[in-house]
């Protein structure tokens, strides 16, 4: 059976380059003074939404709409469903190694320098995942095997370099990409499965909210095996698998009614669905604090309030109206996402080496804002023109 034929959505590209844009924005201004406290990450017991505790479940709210498309596209070229479940597979694994990679920064920092740690972890990320049919090597299978090995022998090399140093491993809480690495592989297995029925989707991005709402309390009895059997399974207490299945179910929802021509009605269902978000948020922020990193249930409900509304304007901006010309700049965060998020891992180290920082009366009020935000196109900018040589990650 033919997966449906689907046309790319502007507006899921826009939000994802404007997610990813903003995304290196916060990783920039933790130390930044004089800026209002709202634009960082709350404390762990702080019951805060900070605009910075918004844009890593933003983030995965864009790759579960990004599923449906991705699996269809592979499935329209003839690709069998063990073909993409292998796919969906190894791109998780990739995800969760480079979470790992990227984790053990501080840690294995004692072992050796966060420069030497980071421009190897990078290096190897690109020498295993560059789409090498944008260069100079397409076709050239032996060669690019060899690169892929070294790269593989590189990280391992890490490893065992850390090991024999006393500095182990370890998976604490996955990091970044590690956490969008499990959330993908639920929310892929899970419409490669229900893909042709909405309602299910839609039924398994509940259960999603639910078993995050289960994780935070005492529904289930601490010492249940039940418990202990579903939920510690998953990093990050389902909030981040439900922030994913959430975006699944808005892009099947957005392709339901966009086939119909119901532009209209698919703005008022994401708005009440936002309003319904919005409910449970009140209803939940009873019992738990809005918390990131505890990843309550409140968390989840008030983010996804924003997020349903907002996409549903993106949609409507973009798609209907046709303004699409605005995000030019920032463009690659969108189709070259992984890669502007990895591009830090080799500023950061090698400007921290060279000296090369600004005056610190720069990093204060506004004008840090200012600098942060030109940072973050600057290297989208990079990523342009590395997309332009074929120097990017693909999964």
């Amino acid at each position: 059976m033919k997966a449906p034929k689907t046309s790319r959505v502007a507006s899921i590209d826009a939000i994802r380059a404007i997610t990813m844009m903003l995304m290196l924005f916060v990783n920039d201004i933790p130390s930044l003074k004089g800026v209002p406290h709202w634009l960082f990450h709350a404390a762990a017991d702080e019951d805060m939404l900070g605009f910075s505790d918004t844009i890593f479940p933003a983030f995965l709210f864009c790759v579960g709409m990004s599923v449906p498309f991705a699996i269809d596209n592979r499935l329209r070229k003839g690709e069998s469903q063990f073909g993409v479940l292998g796919h969906i597979l190894w791109r998780s694994f990739a995800l969760i190694v480079m979470g790992l990679f990227t984790l053990n920064i501080g840690p294995c920092s004692g072992c050796m320098s966060y420069l030497s740690f980071s421009l190897l972890m990078i290096a190897a990320f690109f020498l295993i995942w560059t789409a090498y049919d944008g260069t100079a090597l397409r076709g050239k299978t032996i060669v690019v095997q060899l690169l892929k090995t070294i790269g593989w022998a590189v990280l391992l090399g890490i490893i065992v370099w850390c090991d024999l140093s006393g500095m182990h491993f370890e998976t604490g809480w996955w990091g970044i990409l590690g956490l969008i690495g499990w959330s993908y592989l639920v929310t892929a297995i899970a419409y490669l499965i229900c893909r042709r029925d909405m309602k299910w989707v839609l039924v398994a991005a509940v259960i999603a909210m639910m078993l995050c709402v289960v994780n935070s309390s005492n529904l289930i009895p601490h010492d249940w095996f039940a418990r202990n059997l579903v939920l510690p399974f998953m990093p990050g207490g389902w909030s981040g698998h439900a922030f994913c299945m959430a975006g699944l179910a808005a892009s099947m929802l957005m392709r339901h009614y966009r086939s119909k021509e119901a532009h209209g009605t698919l703005v008022l269902v994401f708005l009440v669905i936002g309003v319904m978000m919005l409910g449970a948020g009140i209803w939940s922020h009873q019992y738990w604090i809005i918390s990131k990193i505890q990843g309550t249930p409140t968390w989840l409900f008030y983010c996804l309030a924003i997020f349903f509304p907002l996409t549903a304007a993106a949609y409507w901006l973009m798609d209907i109206k046709g303004h699409v010309s605005w995000t030019w700049l920032i463009a690659p965060a969108g189709t070259a996402t992984l890669t502007c998020y990895l591009l830090p891992y080799v500023w950061y180290p090698v400007s921290d080496a060279l000296g090369l920082h600004l005056p610190n009366d720069w990093w204060y009020g506004v004008g840090g804002i200012i600098i942060s935000l030109a940072y973050s196109l600057i290297i989208i900018q990079v990523v342009r023109w590395m997309k332009r040589a074929g120097l990017v990650v693909r999964l």
